[in-house]
């Protein structure tokens, strides 16, 4: 006897354990990107170690922002497969750039703006400090849910919802290529 449902949007809600979990992972992941580039003693503070790590940093970031754009654009064109592959690009740099990011604050510690330049600096600290690491915070679980609505076939939902997480992730992954380049300019 086949099995009716009264209600068939109620079959397609998505769980809130599963909303919760993610945003629980994030706020986890945020603390301890916190605690790590705040209270963490890095093992190799006179960084004689992995120096590129910065420079992949913003490599990575850059090739996130360029598949974000590549991603936009094939759905704009209605190519959706292309669009997916893109955004999954994106998704596997902006992972890279955790892993790396991680383990570069682990070992060195966190970069410091020279005080030489106070135009420069105040511009640094208000990109750095108030949209990118706000955003950054707030972009995670974005991501996550944006990503588990296209998965699981969600997609008006991953429509409404991608419409800020795509600016919001751009912004994140752009904004952290300037703020290596001003690092770089006035070290």
């Amino acid at each position: 006897m086949p099995v009716t449902i009264k209600n068939p949007a109620a079959a397609f809600r998505t769980p809130l354990n599963v909303i919760a979990t993610i945003i629980g992972i994030s706020a986890g992941a945020s603390a301890f990107l916190f605690w790590l580039v705040y209270y963490h003693q890095p093992s190799d503070a006179a960084q004689t170690q992995l120096r590129f790590l910065p420079a992949l940093n913003a490599g990575l970031n850059m090739l996130c922002t360029i598949a974000l754009i590549i991603g936009l654009r094939h759905i704009w064109n209605g190519r959706i497969i292309k669009h997916r592959n893109a955004m999954f690009t994106a998704f596997i740099f902006s992972s890279l750039f955790l892993v790396s990011y991680i383990t570069n604050h682990a070992m060195h510690g966190d970069a410091r703006f020279p005080a030489t330049h106070p135009m420069a600096r105040f511009i640094y600290l208000w990109i750095l400090l108030t949209p990118h690491i706000l955003a950054s915070m707030v972009a995670l679980p974005m991501i996550l849910i944006t990503f588990f609505f296209s998965l699981t076939g969600r997609i008006p939902w991953h429509r409404r919802i991608a419409r800020y997480t795509f600016p919001l992730w751009l912004y994140v992954s752009a904004s952290g290529v300037i703020v290596y380049g001003m690092l770089a300019v006035y070290r």
